[in-house]
């Protein structure tokens, strides 16, 4: 008697592996022989990361340099303040010397003054208000009271002005330690991501990097004139140091970051301007049409106006880039950081 059960129906997973293994073979035979391996989406993403790490260091750097910049205005503060108490000491002791002698004088003459020994007493400041009451002063003396009060109160102000310009500096310091951590931090992580990738990897990343160095061999910048001598011999200085590795916080003459370069191209031209990149985008005249640079002209870079660099000519940025790479010419369109205006110095 023949049998009317229904076939077994292959299962469920059974059937999904069938289906898989089928869309697999059917891709693997479409594709060539010859095709290299789809990029590993995580490894984009390791430079992508490298990449933001090196830009937050750089404007890290830039704070870190103001800070560096306001310590030494405020070392240079304390020590002229120091110095000029100093003096103001000495020249107080020697009046206070002579003012003694005229009481020792009087008292070997028949007793001392009154108005000379308020003069000595604990509170020189009440004095002067005291002894116009007296009529007991000469002028000669009203005028070299007169002195040695004005200058106890610029003492006691050089003094006060100093502390809290010391206290400030230790604010500052602080400031300082902060941000070198944060910028080591940042870079240590940097490397670190690198670390994850193989040896063929970095040797491609580090390949790239060399190559975008090499090409300030061989750019055109054209033959555009600079708006002043001034700008013509700082770019001409900063021309020199191609080459030269970017290092954070340094200003030169054999390493850079961007506003280092700047400053010590300038400096080299006879021409002092700020430290910072944020500082240096408000010095000079604006300009803010790229179009309008000239040679010599510094170009603001990021929002945050965290970088800076020469206008080259031909629409290109002489500058320290970051981490890891060396002054060089690049394409202003091509570096990643959008452009705010231009400073004409």
């Amino acid at each position: 008697m023949a049998s009317h059960r229904r076939p077994k129906q292959p299962s469920q997973t059974y059937a999904t592996v069938l289906t898989a293994t089928a869309a697999a073979a059917v891709a693997l035979s479409a594709q060539p022989a010859s095709a290299d391996p789809l990029p590993d989406p995580s490894k984009k993403g390791v430079q992508a990361q490298v990449d933001r790490l090196y830009e937050e260091a750089t404007q890290a750097t830039e704070k870190y340099n103001g800070a560096k910049e306001t310590a030494g205005r405020l070392e240079k503060q304390v020590e002229d303040l120091q110095e000029a108490a100093a003096r103001e000491q000495s020249g107080l002791n020697s009046l206070r010397a002579q003012l003694g002698s005229i009481a020792t004088a009087q008292y070997r003459t028949g007793g001392l003054d009154p108005s000379v020994q308020l003069l000595l007493s604990s509170d020189p400041d009440g004095f002067l208000d005291k002894a116009s009451a007296m009529d007991r002063l000469s002028a000669q003396q009203v005028s070299a009271l007169h002195h040695y009060e004005s200058q106890q109160q610029g003492l006691q102000q050089k003094r006060q002005e100093a502390t809290e310009n010391l206290n400030n500096l230790a604010g500052v310091r602080k400031e300082l330690g902060s941000k070198k951590k944060e910028i080591q931090g940042k870079l240590a992580q940097a490397q670190k991501l690198l670390n994850t990738l193989t040896a063929e990897e970095r040797a491609q990343i580090a390949d790239k990097e060399e190559r975008a160095n090499r090409s300030s061999e061989r750019v055109e910048l054209g033959n555009e004139a600079s708006a002043s001598q001034r700008a013509a011999a700082a770019f001409g200085a900063a021309k020199g140091k191609v080459g030269v590795p970017y290092v954070w916080g340094a200003s030169g003459p054999n390493s850079f970051d961007c506003s280092g370069l700047t400053s010590w191209a300038f400096n080299q031209a006879g021409v002092t301007i700020p430290r910072t990149s944020q500082a240096q985008a408000n010095v000079g005249t604006r300009i803010s049409s790229m179009s309008a640079l000239q040679p010599g002209d510094l170009i603001i870079m990021r929002t945050d106006l965290s970088h800076v660099g020469f206008y080259a000519g031909n629409g290109q940025i002489l500058h320290a880039p970051k981490p890891g790479a060396q002054v060089r010419y690049e394409s202003i369109a091509r570096s990643g950081m959008p452009f705010m205006w231009g400073v004409r110095i």
